[in-house]
């Protein structure tokens, strides 16, 4: 029953920033609702913050198992099919999820300090398919090797740090995955924001021909 009770919290928490945004989300509200005291919701989440790293966790994990399943189903070598899936996935879910999706991409809350100890592992794990996509790509030849970028060794040395967590085939891929997200999270951004001029209707059209252009361009 804790657990079951938990989980009511996280769901009663996830309406009320759905309906009022994160600034707003209030432990004596959601005890309100449950018909508790402010006291008793403290056994379970000792503050608001508590309650909104135990969210964070919950959004990039659900973002990875996303992720993950997209490319499920697909044959190992088929790299472009693999790669255009996570970006579907990652603009279907974000879509489908905004109110997971603002909060650890968007607009930080006000006096919240992630505990990067316990967020940090479970939101690279949001980036691992797509740095896995593209180490598989690498390895078999396929990702573009023509004109990597001359990057600066100042940087090629926090990505090489990177890789000895993360380990690929070159720390390029890491630089790679950066970008390539970058252009994914940009679009995403503005079509969940409502930031596209009112007269653009097609936004899936739009998000699916940039990710057209990044096969085209990464892909030899």
């Amino acid at each position: 029953m804790h657990d079951a009770t938990r989980e009511e919290i996280k769901t009663i928490a996830w309406a009320q920033i759905a309906e009022h945004g994160a600034a707003t989300l209030s432990l004596r509200a959601i005890a309100r609702e449950m018909g508790m005291t402010a006291p008793g919701l403290y056994r379970y989440y000792k503050d608001r913050d508590a309650l909104v790293t135990a969210l964070i966790v919950d959004a990039y994990a659900s973002l990875g198992d996303s992720q993950i399943a997209s490319i499920a189903d697909l044959p190992p070598g088929d790299h472009a099919r693999r790669l255009k899936a996570t970006g579907l996935a990652y603009r279907e879910w974000a879509l489908t999820y905004p109110q997971r999706y603002l909060p650890i991409f968007g607009t930080p809350l006000p006096g919240y300090h992630a505990p990067m100890e316990i967020t940090q592992p479970v939101a690279a794990r949001s980036l691992n398919t797509l740095i896995s996509v593209l180490d598989a790509a690498w390895r078999d030849g396929i990702l573009n090797r023509e004109t990597p970028p001359e990057l600066s060794e100042k940087l090629r040395g926090q990505l090489r740090e990177w890789a000895s967590l993360q380990p690929v085939e070159d720390e390029y891929i890491l630089y790679l995955t950066l970008v390539i997200w970058s252009r994914v999270h940009g679009l995403v951004m503005i079509e969940i924001s409502n930031q596209y001029p009112p007269s653009l209707e097609e936004t899936a059209e739009i998000f699916n021909r940039e990710i057209e252009m990044i096969l085209k361009e990464y892909l030899a």
